[in-house]
């Protein structure tokens, strides 16, 4: 069985092909797109399939950071055929052709198609063990230094997780399109693997939901934290400003020129303000002191 292994959507080799196995143009359409999502197709002599594997590539907007990224590979399989479109530059993509052509035999197309995906979702894990890590360090970070950048951290990661948690539905969606309907390349003998892989899915998405918990939480004590530093902040000026008010009385008072006011007259009269001052200060201090507000 030959089985033609492309490199680009637009090559005329995959016009011949599709002459000569009679695909349909709306399946070219979708593998020539870029931007179709998962899905599994069945024609009236072939299953048109886009999966999507990811692979972590440097964080443009955050240095030293890596994210997800999926890269589209179309498969077109025929009961004595198989054509595959993938990147030969994303790695994850690599891999998995390599074990299917390793693995399994090219006389059983169904059974290629099966370890491809079987081997993109073994290749998710890594990925879901790759947002654990970003998520523990940032519960370690909001609890000693909650900042801005933070808070821009756990967004990020959210609007991965989403885009993820997409890629994974539809994989598993394709999975049971794979399982149950009968039009579809795969045999009988290799459906168990299918659904396996099926499994393996509904795992991921546990662990997807677990990672968004986690991520909420970190947000609520994110905001708990800068709450508190705001009321710590607010409580320490109210308790200055509560301190400087017998200043502020008695300074005010005298600064008023009004006639008969105590010690005007005395040459010591400003020692006396200020001893005034200073009593009702520690006098207020202590208050405080005793109510527990310091």
């Amino acid at each position: 069985m030959p089985w033609y292994q492309l490199e680009d959507a637009n090559d005329p080799k995959l016009d011949e092909l599709a002459k000569k196995y009679n695909l349909h143009p709306l399946h070219l359409e979708d593998a020539r797109s870029g931007e179709e999502g998962v899905k599994v197709d069945s024609g009236r002599d072939y299953t048109f399939a886009v999966f999507k594997p990811v692979r972590l590539v440097p964080d443009p907007d955050n240095p030293g950071e890596q994210m997800p990224s999926f890269t589209p590979i179309d498969i077109f399989a025929g009961k004595n055929f198989l054509i595959t479109i993938a990147d030969p530059n994303c790695s994850t993509t690599e891999q998995a052709l390599a074990r299917a052509r390793r693995d399994g035999d090219e006389e059983h197309p169904d059974k290629l198609v099966s370890l491809i995906l079987d081997s993109i979702v073994d290749l998710y894990f890594p990925a879901i063990d790759h947002f654990d890590d970003r998520i523990d360090e940032l519960e370690d970070k909001v609890f000693d230094e909650p900042s801005p950048e933070i808070l821009q951290a756990v967004f990020a990661i959210k609007r991965e997780l989403i885009e993820f948690r997409r890629v994974l539905v539809n994989t598993r969606d394709a999975a049971l399109h794979l399982q149950r309907d009968p039009t579809t390349i795969i045999e009988v003998d290799n459906q168990p693997y299918v659904r396996d892989t099926y499994d393996h899915i509904a795992r991921l998405l546990d662990s997807v939901e677990t990672q968004r918990d986690l991520l909420n939480n970190t947000l609520d004590i994110y905001l708990s934290s800068v709450s508190n530093r705001t009321n710590e902040v607010m409580k320490v000026l109210t308790i200055l400003g509560t301190i400087v008010l017998p200043v502020l009385a008695i300074s005010g008072i005298y600064g008023m020129n009004l006639k008969g006011l105590p010690f005007e007259d005395s040459p010591h009269g400003a020692e006396w303000v200020g001893g005034i001052t200073i009593v009702a200060t520690a006098i207020l201090l202590f208050v405080l002191r005793k109510l527990d507000w310091l």
